[in-house]
């Protein structure tokens, strides 16, 4: 009699598994289906001239609006800033180079794209990335540095690892301790690979400067808003959404350039979530555009 009441109760436990398995599943299908009808309804106005970029299907297919955004940190630009560079500078020093467009993709500065994950450390990636640009800019080797050090031991100066984190923060990690890690040989040899001496901010809202910091300097790292579901399933094309806010910033990410496509500007921005999202992982921003995204809020670079 227990025999066949131990098989009854596997039995019922098996079927509860199975039956919230089965909703769970049928749920993200739903998601997944009404996520694509959104970005066929929108590159349906794509086609007709209507909007500048397309979307596509990706890794996010089954989040919802509000799940893709929890994934995401939350960012001020009005925090207490050490140093920034000054725009006359910048701008003094850019207009003698006179670029209207650079990509650092083409020049050796800009390891692969990676893909964070579900983990909310966008942050060790752009600083990452920025350290990365000017270790090359002075010693003409590009070594991928590792983000796993930023995560393991930044969090005494306010970081949060997978929660958020600020690429600044970052910086003075590997000012405090004197370098910071390769992806190569971390965390076993625990060889410092690359020292940063300090890091200056970029002013508040000022594309120019942005604009001059990366002709002079190099790849920044900056801060936009990516919460909306545009920017979830941004596939190819200059990505310009009026509902991007300048000052809701939640993702880090790596400015690596910047171009034209006829009379519209973008700024080339490296991401973290793989080659699978926008154009083999990077996006086109509109460039000139009212601080799209909030770009200029929150710039930073290294030296080192």
């Amino acid at each position: 009699m227990k025999a066949i009441f131990f098989m009854v109760c596997q039995a019922l436990c098996l079927y509860f598994i199975i039956s919230v398995f089965q909703a769970s599943e049928l749920q993200k299908r739903t998601i997944w289906e009404e996520n694509l009808r959104k970005i066929n309804a929108h590159n349906l106005r794509y086609k007709r001239g209507k909007t500048t970029f397309k979307l596509g299907m990706n890794q996010f297919g089954d989040l919802t609006s509000s799940e893709f955004a929890s994934m995401l940190s939350s960012y001020s630009a009005k925090h207490v800033r050490d140093v920034t560079l000054s725009a006359t500078d910048l701008r003094s020093a850019a207009s003698k180079l006179n670029l209207t467009s650079i990509d650092y993709r083409t020049l050796g500065y800009v390891t692969p794209v990676e893909d964070q994950g579900y983990c909310g450390c966008c942050w060790a990636f752009s600083a990452a990335g920025a350290i990365e640009g000017q270790t090359f800019n002075k010693t003409g080797k590009l070594i991928p540095l590792s983000k796993q050090n930023l995560l393991d031991c930044s969090e005494y100066l306010g970081n949060q690892g997978c929660t958020g984190g600020r690429p600044s923060l970052a910086f003075q990690y590997v000012i405090n301790s004197g370098g910071i890690q390769a992806e190569a040989t971390y965390p076993y040899t625990m060889a410092v690979s690359t020292e940063v001496a300090n890091y200056k901010y970029l002013p508040i809202g000022n594309e120019q400067a942005l604009a001059d910091a990366l002709a002079t300097i190099g790849p920044i790292s900056v801060v936009i808003d990516a919460s909306q579901i545009s920017f979830q399933f941004y596939l190819s094309g200059i990505y310009d959404d009026p509902n991007c806010s300048v000052l809701n910033l939640n993702h880090a990410m790596l400015a690596v350039g910047y171009g034209f496509q006829g009379s519209n500007n973008y700024w080339i921005i490296k991401n973290s979530w793989g080659t699978l999202w926008g154009e083999n992982g990077y996006l086109m921003l509109a460039k000139d555009k009212n601080n799209a995204c909030g770009i200029s809020q929150y710039g930073a670079v290294p030296f080192v």
